[in-house]
Formats: C-alpha cells, structure tokens, sequence
C-alpha cells in the first residue's frame, strides 16, 4: 500500500480520489464506479499500425521517450510491453537545468511528465511502441490533459530521439488523423530535442508496488488489461521493473 509520504507527493490525484463513494468493479476493461455516474478508464482505440517504421540504428538497445500524462499509467504500459528493457519515469522537455516532482507539479517548469523507454528493437520497432502509446498509455486527443490531471505537465508529446523517429511520428500521426480513427484530431506534440530527468525513486514502479491504489485502479489498470486484449503479441505478464534491475546491478 501507498505510504504517507507517497500520497503527499501526489496531492493534485487526491481531489478525485476524496469524491469518489461507492464500490468499483471492472468491466470490459474499463472500471466503472457503482452509485456514480462516473466511468473513470477511457477504453482503448484499435488503430492500425504505423505505414512506414523507424529503422534500427547501430547495434544493441534503442531509447525512446514518450509523454502521456502521469507517468504511472504509462511506464506501467510499457513495463508490459515485450522486448522493452527498462521504462523509467521521469520529466521531460523543460528548459530548467534540473526536474523534480515539486517543481514540475507547478506546470512552470516546461517539463512534461515522461517515460524514457529502452527497447530492443529485435523484438520491438519503434513502430509498434508508437502503436501501443496512441492505442493503449493514453488519450493522444486530449490538450494539456489526462483524466483528472491538467496542466501542461500532462501534455501527450513525443520526443524523438533521433531524426528517423521524428519522421515516423509525424507520419503516423497523419496516418491516424487522416484515418480519422479517433473521432477528434490528435494534439500530440512532437519534440525533437529530447532531455529526461529520471524521477524520484517512489514514483518507479508504482504500479505493481501500488495495485490497490484508488488512482491505479480507476485509471490505470485497465490500460494493462486494455494491452493484453488488443496487443496479445506484445504482452508480457511480468513487467520489466526499474529497482529489480537495480537490486541485480
């Protein structure tokens, strides 16, 4: 369970949280809140995958950095993901020399709450991580937003790493619009000048240390679950997780 400190850390998820009575049941991959008329998971969007893919370059593991609102839900996704090494929490795309969680929680700091992501990309191509982010981490339509989070911290943004994903996210976010596959037009900046500041150790693996965590439960979840229904190829049942990886360092 969270400890105190944890819960502190977090006071802009405790709003929802302290408004919600009743019992949760899970259905359809989406959790549901009995007594409300609150459905709190957005489901999933089966999309097509990307029409052109981003080559491998050099040898061994690939990063790639994704912003979806809180980094939870999202390295929680990827941690899921097969062929993925490591998803670590974190901030991104700020101008300031340093991040942390206080700081960034201002919505002054220009870092968006990110994941910086290590891939193999013998078992998984950018595209296919590109894939996973718009269908399943997030809601790439939302501005500024995820769920109950606001503020520019929560912007959906990529940041590419190299030019040869830049190219593949802005193909395929033309790809998906013109598709007109999510009803709305996806607001995802694309950034191509990467920088990540690894977040604070209790936020690393909150998802599997917290699964009863009111937030985990309605918001995140479900994503997991959504993973497996719509990308059983892709899943795997034991997430990669960032202490564990430390502890065998």
């Amino acid at each position: 369970m969270t400890n105190d400190s944890t819960l502190a850390a977090a006071p802009r998820r405790r709003g929802l949280l302290q408004l919600l009575t009743g019992s949760a049941v899970l259905l359809g991959g989406a959790l549901l809140w009995q007594g409300s008329n609150l459905q709190a998971a957005e489901q999933a969007v089966r999309i097509p995958p990307p029409a052109q893919d981003a080559p491998a370059t050099g040898q061994g593991p690939q990063k790639a950095i994704f912003a979806g609102g809180c980094f939870w839900g999202v390295q929680g996704v990827f941690q899921h993901v097969k062929g993925v090494q490591r998803a670590v929490s974190g901030y991104s795309g700020g101008t300031a020399a340093q991040a942390s969680y206080s700081a960034v929680s201002s919505g002054r700091t220009g870092h968006a709450e990110s994941v910086e992501v290590t891939y193999d990309p013998a078992q998984v191509s950018y595209g296919q991580l590109l894939q996973i982010y718009f269908s399943v981490a997030h809601d790439p339509t939302q501005l500024n937003r995820q769920g109950p989070d606001t503020g520019t911290q929560y912007r959906s943004a990529i940041f590419a790493t190299d030019a040869a994903q830049l190219k593949t996210a802005q193909a395929y976010v033309a790809q998906l619009d013109a598709a007109k596959v999510f009803g709305k037009p996806i607001v995802t900046r694309l950034e191509d000048k990467p920088s990540f500041f690894p977040a604070e150790n209790y936020h690393q693996d909150f998802m599997t240390e917290n699964p009863r965590h009111p937030y985990i439960v309605i918001n995140d979840l479900p994503k997991v679950e959504q993973l497996k229904q719509l990308f059983p190829g892709s899943y795997r049942a034991e997430p990669v997780l960032v202490k564990q990886a430390a502890r065998q360092m």
